[in-house]
């Protein structure tokens, strides 16, 4: 069960950089989440309000399959970029991955968040593969960054919160979970760890 939980992990923050390609290869199970098959321009103007509205429909999706939709929205939104040279970059990024080259996938990520702080999703790779490291104070640190710029990023807290869960500290991931579930509620599998979490570290039942 441990397993799987790491690999849920891992899922989730990759899934916010999954589309890194305009026609991407099909998803490994347990790295790249399914992507959306295309990817919009979407007006700069616009971005803040999409934003707005898919995360106040997230909230009261009436079920997992419409906010699986909904959650699709929200990540392709995430990875467009203003700058066409991060997007090669990311795509570099991507390829040295599949090449199980993490060292050029760092240096290209750090060049990226170098040259466009404001990419969250640079932020998230890395953290990602800091993750894949099990470098977790620097994954720790670039979670940070990018929940500093975009704090209902799902798959960020769920990350964190796995990672809070593997080094120990229980109170702090049960209280990143729940913030987690509160912008999507139907993360899978972690209303199950909120639960477990909620009898060890509160010691009853939810």
């Amino acid at each position: 069960m441990e397993l799987r939980f790491r690999a849920l992990a891992l899922t989730l923050i990759l899934s916010a950089t999954a589309c890194l390609l305009a026609t991407p290869a099909p998803a490994e199970p347990g790295s790249w989440a399914e992507t959306p098959r295309t990817t919009p321009r979407i007006a700069r103007a616009d971005r803040r309000n999409n934003l707005e509205f898919l995360f106040g429909a997230l909230k009261v999706a009436p079920d997992a399959d419409a906010a699986k939709a909904i959650e699709q929205r929200i990540l392709t939104l995430w990875l467009v970029s203003k700058s066409d040279t991060a997007n090669l970059m990311m795509t570099r990024v991507k390829e040295a991955i599949e090449e199980k080259d993490l060292d050029l996938a760092i240096t290209l990520l750090s060049n990226i968040v170098e040259v466009k702080p404001d990419y969250v999703e640079a932020w998230n790779r890395r953290a990602t593969l800091y993750y894949m490291r099990k470098d977790f104070d620097r994954s720790i640190a670039d979670i940070r960054q990018v929940l500093a710029r975009e704090p209902r990023h799902f798959g960020a807290l769920a990350g964190l919160g796995m990672i809070l869960q593997d080094v120990g500290d229980e109170k702090h991931a049960l209280e990143i979970f729940r913030r987690a579930l509160a912008v999507h509620p139907y993360l899978p599998r972690i209303p199950d760890l909120v639960k477990t979490l909620t009898q060890k570290v509160e010691g009853r039942d939810i």
